[in-house]
């Protein structure tokens, strides 16, 4: 019995070994060389595509600092890639069926370009803004930080979409708008028309959600959270979430706009009662005709229709 309890041990061990052994892994890599550069015709194929042999030198992962070659074009591809020299790659590792060492190109790394960007974008911020470019800063970083670190943490372990969205926007809206527009009346009126809005608009789509049937499901990533963490996702609930969230951005722009503007109509005329000033801060100098026919409008109704 001993022996024969070893043995099943011995070989879940060497099971757990050989999936350990076939687990892909994501490297990152640099082209340091093009060995082979031709037009081939792969297997399958009836016209012929590019092939390239690359050698790569790993910045990242397991194999870090080691050179390896890598294949490209040699399989049917309708949107194959020409790589060059100097190219920054992400490459997905594993095992053949043989046990070999696989490799593949999945993406490019553009994380250096992001950074470059995102550096200009500070700048031009801090240049032009001053002290509130910098506190609108503060801001998206208090976002930033509650959606990656609340939000998408909590939904991702299954907890219900449209109440950790709406958790993470109490703390948003009220951390941006200060930051981004000062602690003031106009600023205090317009987090409390956001939050009115929010509820509304949570309902709204909610009621309409529900009439419409809509699953979730219609987009690829949708089908890609079920096949990742099957059943674990409230997919409907995500994709109220995401109106949610994506109601914010807008909401920040008209609700501080309209705050604005019925101040400066109250303190050019102080006489005017509380009707008066809804129906002039309200009111659109631009009819309906007038702005249909604006070309950025007119593209949005062409491509919804």
């Amino acid at each position: 019995m001993a022996q024969g309890g070893m043995g099943q041990d011995e070989t879940e061990l060497n099971q757990q070994l050989s999936n350990a052994e076939y687990k892909e892994e994501t490297l990152e890599g640099r082209i340091v060389r093009v060995l082979e550069e031709k037009q081939i015709i792969p297997t399958g194929a009836k016209e012929s595509q590019l092939y390239q042999k690359l050698e790569v030198l790993v910045t990242k992962g397991s194999l870090k600092d080691k050179e390896i070659t890598i294949e490209n074009g040699n399989l049917p591809m309708s949107n194959l890639q020409k790589y060059k020299v100097g190219d920054e790659l992400v490459i997905n590792y594993g095992k053949d069926f043989d046990g070999n060492d696989s490799f593949y190109i999945t993406d490019y790394v553009r994380r250096s370009a992001l950074l470059w960007l995102f550096v200009i974008f500070v700048i031009i911020t801090v240049v032009v803004g001053r002290w509130q470019g910098i506190t609108s800063l503060v801001g998206m970083a208090v976002s930033f930080l509650v959606i990656f670190e609340f939000i998408l943490p909590k939904i991702s372990t299954g907890s219900d979409p449209v109440e950790i969205a709406i958790l993470g926007s109490l703390v948003i809206i009220p951390a941006t708008f200060f930051l981004c527009h000062g602690l003031n009346k106009k600023t205090g009126i317009a987090i409390e028309g956001t939050l009115i809005s929010l509820v509304a608009t949570g309902i709204l789509a909610h009621t309409f959600v529900e009439a419409s049937k809509l699953t979730g499901f219609a987009s690829e990533e949708a089908g890609f959270l079920q096949v990742y963490k099957p059943g674990l996702i409230n997919i409907r609930g995500l994709l109220l979430a995401g109106i949610i969230i994506g109601v914010l951005g807008v909401l920040d722009d008209i609700t501080i706009s309209q705050s604005a503007i019925v101040q400066q109509l109250k303190a050019a005329n102080p006489r005017l009662k509380v009707g008066e000033l809804y129906k002039k801060a309200i009111d659109n100098p631009h009819p309906f005709s007038e702005v249909v026919n604006y070309e950025i409008i007119a593209d949005e109704v062409v491509l919804g229709l």
